[in-house]
């Protein structure tokens, strides 16, 4: 297996855990309810279809997040777009996350598998575009006569992620794949690690508490603002990875 990663095929699979140190809050609680709604009311077809006032509300408070002064990009989104723009082998960047941090940190070249919020979609043709202005009936689509509402650019349960052809044809190709603050519970992210090793990549996964039990080669233990630079700088100056079960970076 290939020790000097700095000419490597990767691909990176992002998850909360990158963003929650800039301020991102979770809103998906452990008793099912997201901020006091149930998910079958904000995050389905069927609830934006019977509801579709509830569902921008909702979307609109999420993109406020993003305007709150004190949340921005950290040392992780960072050390992400310092490797895409050094590394000299291919780079995937694959995030679940919804916000912007990963682009206002530099990276170009991310795709977002559950959607971006900063984003409407038409519902008709499927494009989707940039939104200054939150959600409402009164922001339409222009691909389309007559003009369709823009549906938040999200990826509902019951929906297919973006880009999954993608996705499956850069882990089967990839020499090393790298997991940063996911817990491994949604699928299909959560089947991503098994996927790559079986076509012989790598797999490390960073976190603050070790998940995927026997599913990577290494775990590299701390927060991503920590332990994910550090990984990174090893990789552009060409040093071996570990190969332990817990690396305490």
């Amino acid at each position: 297996m290939i020790q000097d990663y700095s000419n490597a095929n990767i691909v990176i699979l992002t998850g909360a855990g990158l963003s929650a140190p800039s301020g991102i809050e979770t809103f998906r609680s452990q008793d099912g309810l997201w901020e006091q709604h149930l998910i079958e009311d904000v995050a389905t077809p069927e609830g934006y279809a019977s509801n579709p006032e509830l569902v921008d509300t909702f979307y609109n408070q999420r993109r406020a997040q993003l305007n709150d002064p004190l949340v921005s990009p950290n040392a992780a989104h960072v050390a992400l777009a310092k490797l895409e723009l050094a590394h000299q082998g291919r780079l995937f960047v694959i995030t679940q996350n919804v916000d912007d941090l990963h682009e206002r940190a530099g990276s170009k070249q991310v795709l977002h598998m559950h959607g971006e919020i900063r984003k409407g979609r038409c519902p008709r043709s499927n494009l989707s575009f940039l939104m200054k202005k939150d959600f409402s009936s009164e922001q339409l689509c222009s691909c389309c006569q007559p003009a369709q509402r823009l549906r938040p650019h999200i990826v509902w349960f019951g929906e297919m992620p973006i880009g999954m052809g993608m996705i499956e044809r850069a882990l089967t190709e990839c020499d090393l794949f790298i997991s940063v603050g996911t817990s491994g519970v949604v699928y299909p992210a959560a089947g991503f690690v098994r996927l790559a090793k079986a076509f012989g990549a790598k797999t490390i996964d960073v976190n603050t508490e070790p998940c995927y039990t026997g599913s990577f080669d290494a775990q590299y233990k701390g927060c991503a603002t920590e332990t994910l630079p550090k990984l990174i700088d090893k990789i552009l100056n060409g040093q071996p990875l570990s190969h332990k079960e817990v690396e305490l970076v």
